[in-house]
């Protein structure tokens, strides 16, 4: 008896109602699925003990499967690695989603360099691996740094409606603004983890500073006013 499959975007089997799947879709999406678990294992790890923990012996235990399907699946820890750094670009969009748009855009410039930190704070270990060479062999790729960009969109977006409405002076290009509000930004936290801006009040100070006078000296290029209001 010969059996005849229909695909996905087929209508659906008459008799059941069911849609049917060839078999190599179903391999698929289970091979996706579980892709999808090994991620939030290590992700788990990630969060619970630090980048350092997280190997494919400890995920595979996690799992309860052997390292082989691991390695079948992400081919080395570095693939495994580039995952976890997408599902972070996943969470810091996110949270800067969350930020209330205001009309005030100095303002907004503002909370989202709040967001940024408090994703530093809150998601500690993605942000040792995004940013602070947690996984030494890890070198982000095209897919990783477009994630990257995809998670700052909301930062660009800022920049160029400033520049548009003549708050920000686009004698600079915006990719070259974004990148040195990104960089100073990064330069505080990275002192912090290192242990030389003290505890996480004191260094929240220093970040805050820094957001400010970043945020009046890029406004102020266009607009002298607007720093003196926000003193």
């Amino acid at each position: 008896m010969k059996v005849i499959l229909i695909r996905s975007e087929d209508k659906p089997a008459p008799s059941t109602g069911r849609v049917l799947k060839t078999y190599q879709e179903a391999r698929l999406q289970n091979t996706e699925n579980l892709r999808k678990l090994v991620v939030d294992a290590a992700a788990a790890i990630l969060q619970e003990e630090g980048p350092e923990a997280v190997t494919v012996r400890k995920v595979s235990q996690r799992m309860g499967c052997s390292t082989k399907i691991i390695y079948s699946l992400f081919v080395n820890k570095e693939g495994l690695a580039q995952q976890l750094y997408l599902e972070g670009c996943k969470i810091l969009a996110q949270r800067f989603e969350e930020v209330p748009v205001s009309s005030d855009l100095l303002q907004h410039l503002l909370d989202l360099g709040e967001a940024f930190w408090q994703f530093g704070q809150e998601h500690s270990s993605y942000y040792k691996l995004m940013f602070g060479g947690a996984f030494a062999e890890f070198k982000p790729d095209a897919e990783s740094m477009q994630g990257t960009l995809t998670a700052i969109r909301q930062l660009q977006v800022l920049i160029i409606t400033a520049q548009q409405q003549g708050l920000i002076s686009d004698q600079e290009e915006t990719g070259a603004l974004v990148a040195a509000i990104w960089s100073s930004l990064h330069g505080v936290i990275h002192l912090y983890m290192g242990g030389f801006l003290g505890d996480a009040d004191a260094a929240h100070t220093v970040y805050k500073q820094t957001m400010v006078l970043l945020s009046r000296a890029l406004f102020a290029a266009s607009t002298p006013d607007r720093g003196a209001d926000r003193r």
